[in-house]
């Protein structure tokens, strides 16, 4: 479908009617970042840690290569700033709307099943046990085996929440639907075979990648972990972009779902008007009068008239006729 058939509709024009009709929308992300914001605050589920599982988690606790900080703003920020740059040339609120929404909803939802899955599960990190034991000095249960830790509680604390991998996670969510995003901008699926296509599609996920790996370099998680958290990512970001894009492959991949619904809606609304126009010009047109005179009989003056059901006769244009 042509991509100028429709008027430009900005931010300014028809976004808050956007946003209105998108309101619930907008509810649900504000109740998945409470949901989320309490998930981090609760308790995990501290897993059994016996002395002959620490061969496993005794790996030097190290700073994180990416802090925490810097996630939003690669897997958040980054993809903001693309889309931005999308609508200063393009001037479609709708495809600026549907992508910051359904980035969003794959962070957050991406957010919310990482950390409920982190406190379900309670894997310790391959840092554990020093985490547990700062000093150095291992101390178990006589009877259980399972550890006594001695160190600060929100770094112990910290220390099951191993799998799956937050950072990753959100890499994915929020990069990899920038690549879905990409992929449908520069229809990298036109079948002509321009591979750099992909290599900018490809980008944003080897980024993800990258940030996946800094985790098990820092001994903050398992690899199982980020190969979780990758899938989880990856996953959510892509029912989210179709959810309001076509396919990338699709001939209408480029733009979202309701920029192609509100150009029918304005086809059929052009369509009715003109209906109504043409039916109005009917109306007022001037029916043609057809009129039969007999012959004169003798003594009959009489002239018989016939119309053809046109009421706008007045009595002068009978008179004239008689």
């Amino acid at each position: 479908m042509p991509e100028d058939q429709l008027s430009r509709r900005t931010i300014k024009s028809h976004g808050a009617k956007v946003a209105r009709r998108h309101m619930q929308d907008w509810l649900i992300l504000l109740l998945l970042a409470i949901i989320d914001a309490i998930l981090n605050v609760i308790e995990p589920f501290h897993r059994f840690v016996g002395q002959g599982m620490m061969t496993d988690l005794s790996y030097p606790l190290k700073d994180n290569t990416i802090p925490f900080w810097a996630v939003p703003i690669v897997a958040i920020l980054l993809p903001i700033v693309v889309i931005l740059v999308y609508y200063f040339f393009r001037k479609d609120v709708y495809d600026f709307h549907h992508a910051i929404l359904g980035l969003l909803f794959s962070v957050l939802i991406t957010a919310v099943i990482t950390d409920a899955i982190k406190d379900g599960v309670g894997r310790p990190r391959p840092d554990f046990f020093w985490r547990c034991f700062p000093d150095g000095k291992g101390e178990f249960d006589p009877v259980t085996t399972d550890v006594r830790c001695t160190g600060d509680k929100a770094v112990i604390r910290e220390g099951h929440k191993s799998f799956p991998s937050g950072h990753t996670s959100w890499s994915f969510a929020g990069l990899g639907f920038l690549a879905w995003y990409l992929s449908g901008k520069i229809k990298v699926f036109d079948r002509r075979g321009h591979v750099a296509k992909l290599c900018i599609v490809f980008f944003p996920l080897l980024v993800a990648s990258m940030i996946a790996v800094s985790r098990v370099d820092d001994y903050w998680h398992h690899w199982q972990d980020v190969c979780a958290g990758g899938l989880i990512g990856l996953t959510i970001a892509s029912f989210c972009y179709l959810q309001f894009f076509p396919p990338p492959y699709d001939k209408d991949g480029w733009g979202p779902r309701e920029y192609f619904q509100a150009l029918v809606d304005s086809n059929t609304s052009s369509n009715s008007s003109n209906s109504n126009d043409n039916i109005c010009a009917q109306q007022t047109e001037v029916q043609i009068v057809s009129l039969c005179i007999p012959p004169h009989h003798d003594g009959d003056a009489r002239v018989i008239n016939r119309l053809n059901s046109n009421p706008t006769l007045d009595e002068s244009q009978i008179a004239r006729v008689h």
